[in-house]
């Protein structure tokens, strides 16, 4: 399968590269960042041996729609998308917490409330919910910033004591993310989607708080479908879902959760190309297009010659 798992270009005026668990991201005059979306996937933050084909296109490409959609609420990063796998933008200062919202007891946070925790990051959970029950309104679920090994959940308070966020700085990122949560749900509404959960990353450019990274891709986000919710929930049943989700359950139904000693099962071509096609249905399911397959011969060739024409364009 021609996918791309791992690239090492080197670019004009490049200064620094940066290879995280699913971005190659090349920092260039120590001003701009080009940020290749890869096809790696990662669960429980380890990455799988195996790519997923087309699965960076979709991510940039609904993060680059997103971007587009929210620019009014916040100034973001992207300048351009020179190609379907790359987002090119302005280097910023990142904040060290990532802002987590729910909308609905799932994931990480029934795993949480199965256990009898009733607060998370400080913020509380009510009784008598089952998974997949909507919050009262949305709760901010802030994460550390892991450069290796797992994020760990935090609180608000917890962050402005350790002074890893100023307290001023902090407030407008809980505002933003309230703001871009909502942009979001209403943009998953009209798709017939429900936008359960997502996390956002903010950064700084002198005094300017700017959105980076991604924004609202099946990897940071969480979705439903609308259509048959409510009939589920009365059911009991698990509810229709576009979402990494899927992929951990796989792998907790395989013995695999990333704890030490624990093997990661084998991704045969079957399940490969399956996490495809939902990563693919997401994205038209999102975006109302039809998702347009990327030449995929000599993959590494076009990535790099698209990315070289974007920066001529640079100061």
């Amino acid at each position: 399968m021609n996918n791309i798992v791992k690239t090492n270009f080197k670019f004009p005026n490049q200064t620094n590269v940066y290879k995280g668990k699913v971005r190659d991201v090349y920092t260039i005059k120590d001003k701009y960042l080009v940020m290749i979306t890869s096809d790696r996937i990662s669960a429980f933050d380890v990455v799988l041996p195996k790519g997923i084909p087309y699965k960076g296109q979709v991510l940039n490409q609904i993060a680059a729609k997103f971007l587009d959609a929210t620019k009014d609420i916040l100034p973001n990063w992207k300048i351009n998308t020179p190609d379907p796998m790359v987002t090119v933008g302005y280097r910023c200062e990142p904040f060290k917490v990532e802002m987590v919202i729910r909308g609905y007891l799932s994931g990480h946070a029934w795993r949480e409330y199965k256990e009898g925790k009733r607060t998370i990051c400080g913020e509380i959970m009510p009784e008598g919910m089952k998974e997949n029950d909507k919050f009262p309104k949305p709760i901010v679920t802030p994460t550390t910033k892991a450069s290796e090994g797992h994020d760990e959940d935090i609180s608000k308070e917890e962050i402005i004591s350790q002074e890893l966020v100023a307290k001023e700085d902090y407030l407008k990122l809980e505002e933003y993310t309230l703001r871009l949560f909502q942009r979001g749900t209403e943009i998953a509404e009209k798709a017939g989607l429900i936008l359960v959960d997502t996390k956002y990353e903010f950064g700084k450019i002198g005094n300017t708080i700017y959105l980076i990274d991604e924004i609202h891709t099946p990897d940071s986000s969480r979705y439903f479908y609308k259509e048959g919710y409510e009939e589920r929930q009365a059911k009991g049943t698990g509810q229709k879902q576009l979402s990494k989700e899927f992929v951990r359950e796989w792998l907790i139904q395989n013995n695999f959760q990333g704890k030490e000693g624990q093997v990661i099962p084998e991704m045969n071509d079957e399940f490969i190309n399956s996490v495809s096609e939902r990563y693919t249905e997401l994205y038209e399911s999102i975006t109302g297009d039809k998702f347009i397959k990327s030449d995929i011969n000599e993959i590494l060739n076009r990535v790099e010659s698209n990315i070289n024409k974007s920066l001529i364009d640079l100061d």
